[in-house]
């Protein structure tokens, strides 16, 4: 009998240690924050004075007949060029990872003209 409660004790432990982990890692998912993106020539100064952290979503609202979001490293960020991930359905939404994230409007010189954006994460 003393053998089946230390057995339910075990199972209790590892039952409560369980719910914290995903409490924690929940904690961290419900964190996540949405920021809907004006996607324009404007939209190199738009992510100036904003937080943001792994996890949040970025949705960038534009018409899809002129524009269009690829995201790019660096150097493609600061050169207008580059090839990466492309969209182009007017309501793109991208989970940022952790670090900088860089997109451009690969289209007609738009990112000449400022449509570019840094994003960083921590």
């Amino acid at each position: 009998m003393a053998m089946a409660q230390g057995r339910g004790s075990a199972t209790q432990g590892l039952a409560l240690g369980l719910l914290v982990l995903c409490l924690f890692l929940g904690a961290d998912v419900a964190g996540a924050a949405t920021y809907n993106v004006d996607w324009s020539f404007a939209a190199d100064s738009w992510s100036g004075g904003k937080s943001f952290r792994a996890g949040d979503v970025l949705v960038f609202n534009y018409n899809p007949s002129v524009h269009n979001v690829v995201a790019v490293d660096a150097g493609g960020y600061s050169s207008c060029q580059g090839s990466g991930p492309t969209y182009s359905s007017g309501s793109d939404r991208v989970t940022l990872g952790a670090g900088t994230s860089y997109f451009i409007c690969s289209l007609m010189g738009h990112c000449g003209l400022g449509m570019k954006m840094a994003v960083n994460a921590n």
